[in-house]
């Protein structure tokens, strides 16, 4: 079922609805135009121009930012990952776009890159390298895949269909049982809904790129190969810690065999440059000290994953035992006490991660999922409101907003926020409740 109150595209900007509407369209040279690959120079069909790229970056990679928990906040290690991305860009075929470069808290093993250009490398994968050489092959990579428009490519033809930023199923009808499992998919799902899931072809020309841009810049080709080395190696002692990557980057032998080839022969003449690892060490130093309580935190989501809970709120303990204030461990710890079904202990976490990190959005989120199960409908709506204002654009805390006004008894204020929510999503369960509320509250007939 699908209700459409005032689906009306702006002409004035584009919003995610019109990529949506643009991903949709059956005749696609309608919409689209040919485009010089900067890369190859050969023409490309592409639904988005390079303004198109920013702007949906701009949009939802904050998104993905904040449900891997937020740039981590040693401001030296971002400045260390900003200096050496800043130099590949500087040698690559669009120096131009706005990069930038982050560490996320995220504990799974992961880098990424959204089309205008903004990249992250999770806390996971930096603890797996062992000199900045491999590090610049892993952003370098990532560049690739922004300079070829990989991302921008795989976006026009299939997510973009499917862009909901945190689209998660939840039934109110039965009162809040499913607000545990909107919780604990919020830390993840952006991943698989945003980023685009690069083909083989797309993986062989990132790392060509990767190392071609890693060599101008002077670090030794050997750190590709170190790459594919650690990334073989975990797919095969550390699966679930990768899966993510994997899903997103699918790794071959080729792909090690083909780094090793190219360091044998094309860039034979560069074996004595640098690998850096020295530098490297100095710069991930903080992160290798809680290495043991990231490494507990992996296995907490394994095991969240899994649905083991009790197991999963064990090595979170754990973690929390070595690290206490670190802020994924305390928003990972809350997210399966909303599993557990013990909403107060959930609230005590979520608390805690607010006071930790204020300036970041997803802890809110969740406290109010918290505080919303306890029938705390003054102080949720408070937070799914700060949530809004630190981060606009996730139609889900306007439905649950709704929800809280609704438990205050705040009808009109209520459907207001339930009418915005279906301007955004107009179907699945969530949609349906809200539309079923404004038909019995009178503020819409029912579609004949």
């Amino acid at each position: 079922m699908q209700h459409h109150p005032e689906n009306r595209i702006s002409t004035r900007t584009m919003t995610r609805r019109d990529f949506l509407w643009l991903a949709t369209v059956s005749t696609a040279g309608a919409v689209t135009g040919c485009a010089i690959n900067p890369v190859t120079g050969q023409r490309q069909l592409m639904f988005l121009t390079e303004s198109d790229e920013i702007q949906l970056d701009q949009e939802n990679s904050p998104h993905q930012f904040s449900s891997d928990y937020g740039d981590v906040q040693d401001s030296s290690l971002n400045y260390y990952l900003t200096q050496v991305g800043n130099e590949l860009v500087a040698n690559s075929h669009r120096p131009n776009m706005p990069y930038s470069f982050r560490c996320v808290n995220a504990t799974y093993v992961n880098a990424y890159a959204f089309p205008g250009g903004s990249i992250a490398a999770t806390r996971g994968i930096l603890l797996e390298l062992d000199n900045e050489a491999e590090l610049a092959g892993l952003l370098g990579h990532e560049i690739g895949h922004v300079n070829a428009r990989h991302t921008a490519e795989r976006m026009t033809k299939s997510i973009l269909t499917s862009l909901v930023v945190a689209g998660v199923a939840i039934y109110v009808e039965k009162k809040h049982e499913k607000y545990a499992a909107l919780a604990a998919g919020l830390g993840n799902i952006a991943a698989g809904a945003l980023l685009a899931h690069y083909s083989r072809d797309d993986e062989r020309q990132a790392d060509e790129l990767g190392m071609e841009y890693m060599t101008r810049v002077g670090y030794n080709p050997q750190g590709m190969v170190g790459l594919m080395e650690v990334l073989r190696s975990l797919s095969d002692h550390k699966p679930s810690a990768i899966d993510m990557m994997f899903s997103t980057h699918p790794m071959s032998e080729e792909r090690y065999q083909t780094a090793k080839q190219r360091t044998e022969t094309t860039y034979l003449a560069m074996q004595d440059y640098p690998l850096n690892q020295e530098r490297y060490m100095d710069a991930t130093a903080g992160l290798r000290q809680i290495k043991e309580a990231i490494e507990n935190l992996q296995e907490g989501e394994k095991a969240m994953t899994q649905e083991q809970y009790s197991k999963a709120e064990g090595f979170f303990d754990n973690a929390l035992r070595q690290v206490p204030d670190d802020y994924a461990g305390l928003v990972m710890m809350s997210k399966c006490q909303l599993a557990l079904n013990n909403s107060k202990k959930a609230e005590y976490y979520a608390e805690q991660a607010k006071r930790v990190y204020p300036a970041e959005a997803q802890a809110q989120h969740v406290s109010g999922i918290a505080k919303l199960d306890q029938n705390k409908y003054d102080a949720a709506y408070q937070d799914f409101d700060r949530y809004e204002t630190m981060l606009p654009g996730n139609p889900n805390t306007i439905f649950l907003k709704a929800v809280a006004l609704e438990g205050m008894q705040y009808r009109q204020k209520a459907s207001e926020e339930y009418y915005r929510y279906l301007q955004n999503i107009n179907e699945g369960d969530q949609a349906e409740y809200a539309y079923d509320r404004l038909i019995q509250w009178g503020y819409l007939k029912p579609q004949q």
